[in-house]
């Protein structure tokens, strides 16, 4: 006996909001599932030797959130750095160890992750023209907006990791997005220079929102 299944303007309705529901929620989050997935949709298997920051980003919405007093000021300035580039997990996690590689090096005399952040011209949204400065800076460990506990997480703990827990060399400590360049060129810095290549195995970079460079004064 064969049955036929009729669309009846009620079912369709309920399908159309479901497929738009789990575009939205792939959307913002990059997908609950396949957050890591290739651009053709094919799923990264992770391998076994995850360090500590990869097993965090397997299934970054699980991250669960810090206590408030666990986050210091030093945690909150990185936090504040990464959120304001990214809202994905695995952009702020890099984008963490380019901001803690300039701590540990003293890159451009600064020595806190409040004044590497604050350090001019360097990261956009906290330049002394940028609209988005006041936002950001007042950010607190008690703030709930979209996303911003799990890059305090994310946060603490990219700075508390061990240093071999890299996604590249420590003297990596630049980075622009074509994307976010009102000409899609690159800096004059990054002129003639390869990118590096990411270590997590998780990680499947876009090139065309983020580019990481090593080795430049």
């Amino acid at each position: 006996m064969k049955f036929k299944f009729h669309m009846t303007p009620v079912t369709t309705a309920l399908v159309v909001s479901f497929v738009g529901l789990m575009a939205l929620q792939t959307d913002l989050l990059g997908g609950p599932l396949n957050f890591f997935a290739r651009n053709d949709a094919e799923v990264v298997e992770p391998g076994q030797d995850l360090n500590p920051i990869e097993q965090a980003l397997l299934n970054p919405i699980k991250l669960a959130p810090l206590p408030p007093e666990k986050i210091d000021v030093e945690t909150l300035w990185l936090a504040r750095v990464i959120f304001s580039e990214s809202k994905r997990v695995d952009e702020q996690a890099l984008v963490a160890w380019v901001v803690r590689n300039r701590v540990d090096s003293r890159y451009r005399g600064k020595r806190s992750y409040e004044g590497v952040a604050l350090d001019p011209h360097q990261f956009s949204a906290f330049s002394a023209d940028s609209t988005k400065r006041a936002y950001y800076s007042n950010l607190t460990a008690h703030s709930t907006y979209p996303g911003w506990q799990t890059a305090l997480r994310v946060a603490h703990d990219v700075r508390h990791a061990d240093g071999s827990y890299r996604p590249f060399s420590a003297e990596t400590r630049h980075f622009y997005s074509e994307r976010s360049r009102a000409d899609s060129s690159a800096p004059d810095w990054a002129i003639g220079r390869r990118p590096v290549e990411i270590g997590y195995e998780l990680v499947k970079l876009d090139v065309r929102r983020f580019r990481f460079f090593e080795g430049i004064s």
